[in-house]
């Protein structure tokens, strides 16, 4: 199958997200927060806040816009990484109004790489968060675009980190984190993942990255979710239900080096070429 190298540059239409805190709750019960820990994003009497790593939800539909337009297959998909930047922080209830675009097509002969630019504004007007979603598309290379630019090794240094949280992921994990928008049956069919080379649904990426969120919050900022403005992270190996992450961080002054490990596969690192800053 070939993409559209006419598609470099297409621009949604706007598309209105509604939310109220319910959607805020369900998803940061997706992504692992506690009642112990946690409980002022899961109970509407304190707020509730709002995790930052939430600014991803709104962007499904524009993405789904975006990968049709492309023309890809999307059985050769894979997210391959994510960035969030958050302007302003995100309010337990509103509408945002999401905007996407095709930023870059790229050539690798055997595969191809996209990379969608999403961006959200809040009811006054202004960009609330945006967000660069970067794909490998195995079935579609050789469509005759350019090599994709070097990308920077973001490696953790040689030292322990200033913060290391373990953290349970549940046994239906997947199952919970899907509410908030994401069906990919990957994550869900035991049949589907079998015919995807697992032995078992896997953990979306982005639930994963919320995890991260979550660390970066708790280890890094005080608790105090207004303190990340901006994660990025490359997906390189799968997290299932049941598996123990382990995330570190190292403050390395302008910026938090991230690492996202698991116990039962330690030397496999689940999301890579990771960090932060923050505000």
């Amino acid at each position: 199958m070939t993409i559209d190298a006419q598609s470099l540059g297409y621009e949604t239409s706007p598309i209105d997200f509604n939310y109220t805190w319910r959607d805020t709750v369900v998803y940061a019960l997706g992504v692992g927060a506690s009642a112990d820990a946690e409980l002022e994003y899961l109970y509407e009497g304190r707020g509730p806040k709002v995790l930052p790593t939430f600014c991803t939800i709104p962007t499904f539909a524009a993405f789904d816009a975006l990968v049709d337009r492309i023309g890809c297959d999307r059985q050769g998909m894979v997210h391959h990484s994510q960035q969030m930047n958050l302007f302003k922080p995100l309010r337990p209830n509103g509408q945002l109004r999401v905007t996407g675009k095709v930023a870059g097509l790229y050539d690798l002969k055997r595969l191809a790489m996209a990379v969608l630019c999403i961006d959200a504004h809040d009811e006054d007007g202004d960009l609330i968060t945006r967000g660069e979603v970067t794909l490998l598309l195995r079935n579609d290379g050789g469509f005759g675009g350019e090599r994709p630019p070097k990308t920077e090794r973001v490696n953790p240094p040689r030292r322990a980190p200033d913060f290391e949280i373990r953290d349970q992921v549940g046994p239906t994990q997947a199952l919970l984190y899907r509410l908030s928008g994401d069906y990919n049956p990957l994550h869900a069919d035991p049949d589907f993942a079998a015919q995807a080379g697992f032995d078992r649904p896997l953990l979306h990426g982005l639930c994963t990255y919320g995890y991260a969120g979550r660390a970066v919050v708790k280890g890094a900022c005080g608790g105090d979710p207004d303190k990340l403005a901006t994660l990025r992270g490359q997906f390189s190996n799968p997290v299932f239900p049941g598996d123990m992450l382990i995330i570190r961080g190292w403050n390395e002054g302008e910026r938090l080096i991230v690492s996202v490990t698991t116990e039962q596969r330690p030397d496999k690192p689940c999301l890579s070429n990771a960090y932060a800053v923050l505000r």
